[in-house]
């Protein structure tokens, strides 16, 4: 057994980039993965400093899903946590955007963690899918709910109920995944994507992310009334002002968060 912490974290710059730390059991969840990977997302929302995570994990898997161990032995409950649910993260309700960097397969459970993020960038010839159904067991870690929204209900039941794995690129092509590129290229990838994300004025990255994010299930009319309660503030905002004053001076603004 490994006595290095279960979740890793470093900073680069004003991104976070949360590490899932188990290679020697694939990252397979245990509750040292769910209670870790929940503090980060702790430290990602509470650190005005941070605008954008980046998820990505050592060792040749991305992560293997439950810990089927802990399953057998009855223990699955220390998989999840109260607020994030399974991993500490699947229904972890967040203001900040966390980009997976998905470098192999990613099935089951660790579909599902990369379901959670909200930018994927994956690994060419990787594969996602929810074989739960292959040993009649049935995906309960937010895949059945969030793939028919992402992907459309045709290619999340065939997802759901074949149990097949599906190629990224197929998933790409279905806006599911926002990048393919080699798989030594990913972590670098995703982490530069969330760099483009971070050089924005950080409180229009949050209100745009939370008008999308909290206008899922929302009638035209509430997500113009959402729109406009989270957007108007940042229009009348410092960085706002910097925004259009670093563009008529032609310089790099200087954000301040407020």
């Amino acid at each position: 057994m490994s006595d290095q912490p279960a979740i890793l974290t470093e900073r680069h710059g004003n991104v976070l980039v949360i590490r899932l730390n188990r290679p020697e059991a694939r990252n397979a969840v245990n509750g040292a993965i769910a209670t870790g990977l929940e503090a980060a997302i702790d430290t990602l929302e509470g650190d005005d400093a941070l605008v954008c995570g980046v998820l990505a994990a050592a060792g040749p898997i991305f992560c293997a899903g439950a810990d089927l161990k802990l399953v057998a032995a009855g223990r699955g409950g220390e998989m999840a946590t109260e607020r994030g649910g399974f991993a500490g993260l699947v229904r972890r309700r967040r203001t900040k955007p966390l980009v997976a960097a998905i470098h192999s397969d990613a099935l089951a459970g660790g579909f599902e963690i990369a379901l959670a993020c909200d930018l994927l960038v994956a690994a060419a010839g990787a594969r996602l899918g929810l074989p739960e159904v292959k040993r009649s067991l049935v995906a309960l870690g937010g895949g059945l709910v969030e793939l028919p929204r992402l992907v459309g209900e045709k290619l999340a039941l065939e997802l759901a109920l074949t149990g097949d794995a599906i190629a990224v690129e197929r998933l790409e092509r279905a806006g599911l995944v926002s990048r393919v590129v080699p798989a030594a290229d990913v972590e670098r990838e995703a982490l530069a994507l969330a760099a483009r994300i971070a050089s924005n004025g950080p409180l229009a990255v949050r209100a745009s992310y939370r008008i999308v994010r909290d206008t899922r299930d929302a009638d035209t009319e509430r997500t113009w009334e959402i729109s406009m309660t989270l957007g108007l503030p940042v229009f009348a905002s410092e960085d706002a002002r910097e925004g259009a004053t670093a563009f008529v001076e032609k310089r790099p603004p200087v954000w301040k968060g407020r």
